[in-house]
């Protein structure tokens, strides 16, 4: 009653001290979702480059994301990335490449000349990222007519991937909403992988979800295949790509919503990740299955105006993001 009338916050958990794991799990739950929150708060988040032309739903209020979940944005250059590349050994991009192939499973058509190049990305985005001391980094850069910049930013995927699975999820599209998703996930263990639907599969009621650049090569289902690309997909020049699939199980999607009203909300789902055929084109494919079916979870997910990228993560964690959207003090829709 008090904490009503003086417009206190609380969040009650009713069980017993012994031999109650409903209620201790609830006490688990609400820790670790205070942890995510003191990440995010104390997050930077590296920006670079522009925005994809036309793609308005992913332009993003960054005061917002600061009201919201604190953290710090900073703005950083492509132009200095393309610096850093210039000036590693020819010992440390041998090194690099041996990591790619410790990493990844490298496809024989990859040519030494492409993985050399991604390397050479690869650790200049290190050195950036440590320069900066980010958490996280949402990007997108064509690098029209300053040959530096676009061989740097079209061999950045196979080092964006790295970051992503060592804790510094990289969004492409300059993706700042889902930037933040993914750290997010990523802050709860489940990892947190970049991702839109693209198809319905209506004979087996499945959703086809994927994207082209980095993805979270810790939950793949499998070792993450990189593959060349004559051409990007919407992107500009050509290199080495990724091709994965989510582990099957257990999967929670989440998207960061921006709404009307000029607040942030959480847009939850829950659902499992399938065998079955994929397009085997150097992107994240996988296939999803929901309990409402993959029709009415298409119409009920664009019900709440989301973005088209999301973040998925392993294992069902629907609990924890309520309970973090609670602390953060934003809404929370779940459509399964």
């Amino acid at each position: 009653n008090v904490f009503g009338r003086c417009g206190i916050a609380f969040h009650q958990i009713t069980g017993l001290l012994h031999d109650d794991p409903q209620c201790w799990r609830e006490v688990d739950e609400w820790i670790e979702a205070a942890r995510v929150a003191h990440v995010m708060e104390h997050n930077r988040l590296g920006v670079m480059g522009h925005y994809y032309n036309g793609m308005l739903d992913i332009y993003s209020d960054l005061t917002l994301q600061c009201a919201t979940f604190g953290g710090h944005i900073e703005i950083v250059e492509v132009d200095e990335l393309a610096a850093l590349r210039r000036d590693l050994s020819d010992a440390q991009i041998s090194e690099r490449v041996a990591l790619f192939h410790q990493e990844f499973d490298v496809q024989n058509d990859c040519s030494e000349a492409e993985l050399k190049r991604a390397a050479r990305t690869s650790l200049a985005l290190d050195q950036m990222v440590h320069n900066h001391d980010l958490g996280s980094l949402a990007y997108y850069y064509m690098g029209t007519g300053n040959p530096d910049n676009e061989d740097t930013i079209s061999s950045i995927i196979l080092g964006n991937s790295l970051l992503t699975a060592r804790g510094v999820p990289c969004a492409g599209e300059m993706e700042v909403k889902n930037a933040q998703a993914m750290k997010i996930m990523d802050a709860f263990g489940v990892g947190g992988s970049f991702t839109e639907y693209y198809a319905l599969d209506f004979n087996d009621d499945v959703v086809l979800m994927g994207h082209d650049g980095p993805g979270h090569i810790k939950i793949a289902q499998g070792k993450t295949k990189v593959r060349p690309l004559g051409v990007y997909h919407g992107k500009v020049g050509r290199g080495l790509s990724v091709e994965m699939s989510v582990q099957h199980g257990p999967v929670t999607l989440l998207s960061v919503v921006e709404t009307s009203g000029g607040r942030l909300k959480f847009l939850v789902a829950e659902g499992e990740s399938v065998p079955g055929p994929i397009l085997e084109i150097g992107n994240t494919n996988s296939r999803y299955k929901f309990p409402i079916g993959a029709r009415r979870f298409v119409n009920d997910w664009n019900s709440h105006g989301p973005a088209h990228h999301c973040a998925v993560g392993v294992g069902h964690i629907a609990p924890k993001l309520r309970k973090l959207a609670q602390l953060l003090e934003i809404e929370v829709a779940q459509v399964c």
